[in-house]
């Protein structure tokens, strides 16, 4: 029976891969969709939006997050705690929460993405869905699923868990 080769994270780090655009799912490696004018637009709006709402946090804009020794995603946005990762790669006990925007990317972000980061205990995803015009909210994991999801349309206001006390209005 032939098989796939499952990379570890050591591995892939290890590999002569591009600066950016691809992840470590479970082992696979996935090419990530190039980044269009509008997911960059809503990457820049949702980077400004935290940046001000919590400045003594760390924004993280499309860069990297060890869930598992075989799981390495770039969210779009990750709120973490503050820290020093010159070391290592920040981790689920590091993350807040995460925002990804989804413009042709929908489907592998809820399909594929989501339930890692359930599994790896991220108490809370956003995905923002261009096309659909709406955030999708995922909170309390459980497994490789989140217990409670929220539909939210652009202009609404929402708290992440973390802040109950902040509501943030929907970029568009």
């Amino acid at each position: 029976m032939v098989r796939p080769y499952r990379f570890s994270l050591e591995e892939f780090l290890k590999l002569p891969l591009p600066e950016r655009g691809v992840e470590l799912l479970q082992g696979e490696i996935y090419q990530m969709a190039p980044i269009g004018p509008r997911h960059a637009y809503a990457v820049n709006r949702w980077n400004r939006l935290l940046v001000e709402h919590f400045p003594a946090l760390l924004v993280q804009v499309q860069g990297p997050l060890a869930l598992a020794p075989d799981t390495y995603l770039e969210p779009d946005l990750a709120l973490l705690h503050p820290g020093d990762y010159r070391e290592r790669l920040p981790g689920p006990g590091d993350v807040l929460w995460v925002v990804e925007v989804a413009d042709a990317s929908l489907e592998y972000d809820l399909a594929k993405k989501l339930p890692l980061y359930a599994k790896g205990g991220v108490p809370e995803v956003w995905v923002q869905d261009l096309s659909g015009g709406r955030l999708l909210l995922f909170r309390t994991p459980q497994g490789d699923h989140y217990r409670e999801q929220i539909w939210v349309r652009p202009g609404e206001k929402v708290a992440p868990l973390a802040f109950p006390e902040t509501f943030l209005e929907v970029p568009w």
